[in-house]
């Protein structure tokens, strides 16, 4: 059977495009991963869910051995620094336990572990070798203790963006700095004192600067041109725009990445999220008010990767009412051996998750409940792994409220009533009274141990 074409949308024409690998029958693909100094907030999930995806998608279409996904960790950085200098924690300790809440939170978002997740600290030795490449080519020069790309020697440089070079001076917030060429010229290489982490180098005791990173990890893991790249629209410039420059300019006649793929950022009911409006959260505070890492997934694949996508309690209350109902319809049913051909023509065309989701629901109103469960699972739901959030038993609670009703209709006194009503619902339970009786069902955030001592 022929492989079904993908297309996506690449950043750098500006196209939606077929999709065909440098390497026939390889996919090698590159996420920007997380500077491990804090939690993930939820922002930070959304290019995470969408190669997670892509990943599903690639494995079902290429084989589960012809995909490589490098998704890597940046352990070295002046915001870890600050972190470390303000708690007083080894910055060792604190990157340890960074990445593990990090793999921990995605876990319960129900993604694949990449091929390779590799930390910025582990090749410092390939960060030299490409700066001292790029400085024998006259793409870099050192200066106080310092080397810095050359912009003005790579033609190209703004491409990716599309940003005039005043614009990107100002969104760049470029430091103007005695020892710089030129004011857009950007740092591969930074001196380190005695209290910052520092590795020996041609240019003196120093670190590398936060590009570099990337491009040599990238250039170590998938080679000189790999398939895709991407991460948030908020890393286009100057992140993604340094990268192409300094890895075009190592290796001149090699494309780095042939597809860039960049998703929209992340809205809080309509409103932009940020700590000053108080509407900013992790991951994790999600998952702790219990919300499943499952309705999380849904909510985000609700909406294409390339629209701004807004998080509202609405939208994860029907989530989680959606899946239960899918849930109880595939309980006990083994999957097919491949997903409906529409939900893989909806991923096909640009990772179109919303349309996926669509057939999805066509399917379960159909009652076709293999079919459903093999697509979703094709999607990262319905899975055993994100499972038994809606396994929850209330009837000793429906039985009791039941009581309560009787007597209080009896006696006209429904304090009783109103008192476990009133704990049910702030334990996020939805609750149904109507003349044939009392229905309980749990909400998004149910808390169970809210319900401790009730009746």
């Amino acid at each position: 059977m022929t492989a079904p074409q993908i297309r996506l949308r690449n950043s750098l024409t500006r196209k939606v495009e077929p999709f065909d690998p440098v390497t026939p029958g390889e996919v090698s693909m590159y996420l920007c991963g997380p500077t491990v100094y804090d939690r993930a907030h939820l922002g930070n999930a959304r290019n995470v869910i969408l190669f997670d995806v892509l990943f599903r998608l690639f494995q079902e279409v290429y084989g589960a051995d012809h995909v490589t996904y490098v998704r890597n960790f940046t352990d070295v950085d002046d915001k870890i620094n600050a972190r470390a200098a303000q708690s007083g924690r080894a910055i060792g300790d604190i990157t340890d336990e960074t990445i593990g809440w990090y793999l921990d939170d995605m876990g319960a978002l129900g993604a694949l572990e990449p091929t390779h997740m590799p930390r910025a600290t582990q090749y410092i030795p390939q960060m030299v070798a490409m700066i001292e490449d790029l400085i024998a080519k006259d793409h870099a020069y050192a200066a106080e203790g310092h080397v810095l790309f050359r912009v003005a020697s790579y033609s190209d440089y703004g491409r990716l963006s599309g940003r005039s070079v005043d614009d990107m001076i100002a969104g760049a917030r470029v430091e103007v700095a005695p020892y710089k060429d030129d004011p857009m010229d950007f740092v591969l290489w930074k001196p380190s004192d005695a209290e910052t982490p520092g590795w020996d180098s041609p240019w003196g005791r120093g670190r590398p600067g936060w590009h570099i990173e990337c491009s040599a990890m990238a250039y170590e893991l998938l080679g000189e041109t790999f398939d895709i790249h991407g991460g948030g629209n908020d890393l286009m410039f100057p992140h993604h725009e340094n990268e192409i420059a300094q890895s075009c300019c190592a290796n001149p006649g090699a494309g780095f990445a042939k597809v860039w793929l960049h998703n929209e950022m992340l809205l809080v009911e309509g409103k932009k999220m940020s700590k000053s409006l108080g509407n900013f959260f992790t991951v994790r505070d999600l998952l702790d008010k219990g919300v499943p890492g499952e309705v999380i997934r849904f909510v985000f694949l609700s909406t294409h990767y390339g629209k701004p996508m807004d998080w509202t309690e609405r939208k994860a209350e029907d989530a989680a009412k959606t899946l239960r109902k899918w849930r109880a319809l595939t309980a006990g049913v083994e999957p097919t051996a491949t997903a409906a051909p529409e939900v893989i023509a909806a991923l096909c065309d640009d990772v179109n998750t919303a349309g996926a989701i669509a057939t999805l629901h066509k399917l379960a109103g159909a009652g076709d409940a293999a079919v459903l469960l093999a697509s979703a699972r094709l999607m990262g739901l319905l899975t055993e792994d994100l499972g038994g959030w809606d396994n929850v038993d209330l009837s000793v609670y429906e039985t009791a409220l039941t009581e309560a009703r009787a007597t209080a209709m009896a006696t006209k006194d429904f304090t009783e009533v109103d008192r476990l009503k009133t704990a049910l619902l702030a334990a996020g339970v939805e609750v149904r009274m109507s003349k044939e009786g009392v229905a309980l069902s749990a909400g998004t955030g149910f808390d169970p141990a809210a319900l401790e001592g009730l009746v």
